[in-house]
């Protein structure tokens, strides 16, 4: 399939950003799920199920303007405490992950919850909306060579090398089986491979591969949504049917110091964390290179930036209202989109899983 141009952030009407904040919690716990027709999943079996929570800054703000990560991540532990080394059979109506969604969902109640995903496993998860869609979700991984025939030359993509590559596939209405059913032909075909080979895959870049995997998956899965490609750990790409939107993570060691809580419940201290920050950008495939940026470039682009927050104090940074999350956050967005204009989010966690999300283009829907 050939790599189309598609309109980047800029050329579409732009929505105000939104602030999210993003909460995590882990239990243990045993149920069976008679109802999923699995006869595995009918026994008695356990999980270490990871529950991550998005919900609107403005209604943790309103209860704790001073860290509102923390309060909606200690109300998030709170809620599951009692799902912790339990049987889900006797706690839950519905111990389903879904039925584990909406039972935190009550408990949550007032903080403004958008999304609420359960993942039993690391490769499989459950996504509930607050509008009631629910999304399921599948990782999967194989293993394959490829090398980009139209980069510049001595460009080390332009080289024969190799990946362990990751896909995440994610479709409304339908099940773990359905996902597994409709990648397996696929999967076999991408394994131990050179991807350059298959028809469709002549400049096999993330970006051009995401796309590719849609218009596979799609003959199975008509509830598609999004399909993601990790090239590596640190970088990928997604393709929702009309856009593109590339990731590149980084972290940075940095000391922040927080004032005293206004009610005296905390003193002023200074603390410190290794953020997580993943920088969204879309634009148009380039029609030769068929990428929407060069993660090298993201990379290069952002190192001055990233220079300022890493081994740092933030309070030192020029032009930062407070050192909240949210803020830096802010402060990070505002100064990577002058040289990285195809910017539409930003993500940043004090640990992981707890932290913010400033959305401010067409890709606030994409999950990574």
């Amino acid at each position: 399939m050939p790599c189309t141009p598609v309109l980047c952030a800029a050329d579409l009407e732009m929505p105000l950003t939104r602030s999210l904040i993003t909460a995590r919690a882990r239990f243990e716990a045993a149920r069976s799920l008679p109802a999923s027709g699995d006869s595995r999943l009918s026994r008695r079996h356990g999980h270490g199920f990871v529950v991550d929570v998005t919900a609107h800054l403005a209604a943790a703000a309103t209860r704790h303007p001073i860290e509102p990560v923390g309060y909606l991540t200690a109300q998030l532990e709170q809620a599951v405490a009692a799902l912790d080394y339990a049987d889900l059979d006797t706690v839950l109506e519905d111990p389903s992950d879904l039925g584990i969604a909406r039972y935190l969902g009550a408990r949550l109640e007032g903080m403004d919850v958008s999304r609420i995903v359960v993942a039993p496993t690391p490769f499989l998860r459950m996504e509930w909306e607050a509008e009631g869609r629910q999304i399921s979700a599948r990782r999967y991984t194989f293993e394959a060579a490829h090398y980009l025939p139209n980069v510049p030359t001595g460009h080390k993509c332009g080289r024969l090398h190799g990946h362990s590559f990751e896909v995440l596939v994610r479709a409304r209405g339908t099940g773990a089986g359905a996902l597994d059913a409709a990648w397996r032909e696929i999967g076999a075909w991408l394994t131990d491979t050179c991807l350059n080979d298959i028809e469709g895959l002549s400049n096999p870049t993330s970006e051009c591969l995401s796309a590719w995997l849609w218009q596979q998956l799609r003959r199975e899965l008509p509830t598609l949504c999004s399909v993601t490609v990790y090239e590596t750990g640190r970088c990928g790409a997604t393709f929702d049917g009309e856009r593109y939107a590339i990731w590149r993570a980084f972290t940075f060691d940095a000391a922040v110091q927080r004032p005293a809580d206004t009610e005296g419940l905390a003193a002023a201290r200074v603390l410190g964390h290794t953020y997580r920050l993943r920088l969204h950008l879309s634009a148009p495939l380039d029609a030769v290179l068929g990428w929407a940026t060069d993660f090298g470039d993201v990379q290069r682009l952002f190192a001055p930036i990233y220079d300022l927050l890493d081994h740092r104090a933030i309070g030192d940074l020029e032009g930062l209202a407070d050192q909240t999350t949210e803020s830096i956050a802010d402060w990070i967005r505002s100064r990577a989109a002058a040289v990285l204009p195809s910017l539409c989010r930003v993500d940043l966690e004090e640990t992981a899983g707890n932290g913010v999300v400033l959305s401010f283009g067409p890709t606030e829907t994409f999950r990574v």
